[in-house]
């Protein structure tokens, strides 16, 4: 998902990822300036299937902010 107007990308990465690894990570990957990452940890949902009942999977959440003039293509 992005927003090419304002340079910010979210990605899923691992739970016990840090800030500064996730934004090496990206300028590594995309060869892009990452300028601010924040994150959140999504809690899970309940959710039915048929008669079965149970939950989706939490994960972490990174909102990528990249500086001016750099871009991903997608």
């Amino acid at each position: 998902m992005a927003n090419r107007q304002a340079n910010v990308y979210t990605f899923k990465v691992v739970k016990d990822a840090t800030k500064t690894e996730i934004k090496n990570a990206v300028e590594e990957a995309f060869k892009v300036s990452v300028k601010n990452v924040n994150t959140l940890n999504t809690k899970s949902k309940r959710r039915r299937v048929g008669k079965y009942a149970g939950r989706t999977k939490t994960y972490k959440k990174a909102i990528v902010t990249l500086a001016e003039g750099s871009v991903i293509e997608i």
